[in-house]
């Protein structure tokens, strides 16, 4: 993967604290963390488990607001939005892949990426077609119709991949994604999150414990104490 100029970042937080209440003390999480991604770029970031990876991801996700801390992408202050505008917000411009894919047992691999469309109003007839061409492109044209139960790990990872990109955001944040699959299926996936990256120039920030995924993005970060090192 090619590095990126972050001198005008899609993504820039900056003072992220986030401490939790545990009886009569509190716990800090997260410490001044001072984080900026570009489009099409690629970050990578590691620690061992409880040091803070998917409290930071959530916070970057909007799913969860620090206790001090600015955050804003696409040039959107999005700690000043009101719910129901993050909520949108989020919708549109962020997508999220997780270590368990997360689809619905019932439905087909296409009918899964579909779902996230039809919510969001647009149009049955286009959102299929533009599915089934994101599906194709990772290599599932001939596993459309087929449900979660019928396809390997690693093909129900291309899907969850597939349905976060669908709505074309902006970001993708990963939780540990191949935390689950096998090396060969590990190292496919990294090689698509790659290439999604530079076809779609959206940015890519991942947790992870994968050193060879690790190695793949455009820069690593590291998280210890609470401190974010990049």
């Amino acid at each position: 993967m090619v590095g990126c100029d972050v001198t005008q970042p899609l993504v820039e937080a900056r003072g992220i604290r986030k401490v939790f209440r545990t009886g009569e003390e509190d716990l800090e999480v997260l410490k001044n963390i001072d984080l900026q991604v570009a489009s099409g770029e690629v970050l990578a970031i590691m620690g061992t488990s409880g040091v803070g990876k998917s409290t930071l991801l959530h916070i970057l996700g909007t799913l969860d607001r620090p206790t001090v801390g600015t955050l804003s992408i696409d040039a959107v202050d999005v700690l000043a939005l009101g719910e129901a505008d993050l909520a949108n917000f989020r919708n549109r411009h962020i997508g999220f892949v997780f270590q368990f894919h997360h689809l619905l047992p019932e439905f087909t691999a296409l009918e899964n990426v579909v779902l996230p469309v039809m919510i969001s109003g647009r149009d049955a007839a286009q959102a299929k077609d533009e599915a089934a061409e994101l599906l194709c492109r990772v290599g599932l044209d001939r596993r459309l119709s087929h449900r979660p139960g019928e396809l390997s790990g690693g093909e129900c990872q291309r899907v969850a991949m597939v349905r976060a990109l669908v709505m074309r955001p902006l970001i993708v944040l990963a939780d540990e994604p191949s935390g689950n699959l096998d090396a060969a299926t590990s190292a496919e996936l990294h090689d698509l999150i790659g290439e999604l990256a530079q076809t779609y120039n959206q940015a890519f920030v991942i947790m992870t414990h994968d050193q060879n995924l690790a190695d793949r993005a455009d820069r690593t970060g590291y998280i210890e104490a609470g401190l974010l090192h990049l």
